[in-house]
């Protein structure tokens, strides 16, 4: 009984210091601010001797958007996409006529655009976007961004 004992006391005192560690982590949540510890790293820091606290937050609200910041984030698509020369881009280049693409790599396009700013785009309306222009007034009026 005895070597019982000698062999559950030292597990029951990590038990309890994994108690505590994780009542002070509750009380240091407040305002979506989370410690991001795992259990694994907090047993490895308690044998150790070391707790370090890792903040990170979380935000529900997504990054605010700017006309400027539309532009941006298009015309980084655009040149990402393999078929449009960067040299050759502009605002006002039309996807046809000025950069050579067709009708399916307009449509890819207009899907690349839908995922990066993560909703879609239907047929109707994608059929008039044609000019990086167009697509950052579509953006800006489906965001209703107005400045």
């Amino acid at each position: 009984m005895a070597s019982f004992t000698k062999k559950l006391l030292p597990a029951l005192s990590r038990s309890v210091q994994l108690l505590r560690l994780t009542a002070v982590q509750q009380q240091r949540c407040f305002h979506g601010s989370r410690l991001a510890v795992t259990l694994p790293s907090m047993l490895h820091n308690i044998q150790e001797n070391r707790w370090q606290q890792q903040p990170s937050r979380y935000y529900s609200a997504k990054q605010p958007l700017t006309l400027k910041l539309i532009e941006e984030r298009v015309l980084l698509v655009l040149n990402l996409y393999d078929k449009v020369a960067p040299e050759k881009l502009k605002l006002d280049s039309h996807f046809i006529n000025d950069l050579g693409l067709d009708s399916l790599d307009h449509v890819e396009v207009i899907m690349a655009m839908e995922d990066e700013f993560g909703f879609e785009i239907p047929d109707q309306d994608a059929e008039k976007l044609f000019r990086p222009t167009d697509i950052i007034k579509y953006v800006a009026d489906k965001e209703d961004i107005y400045e």
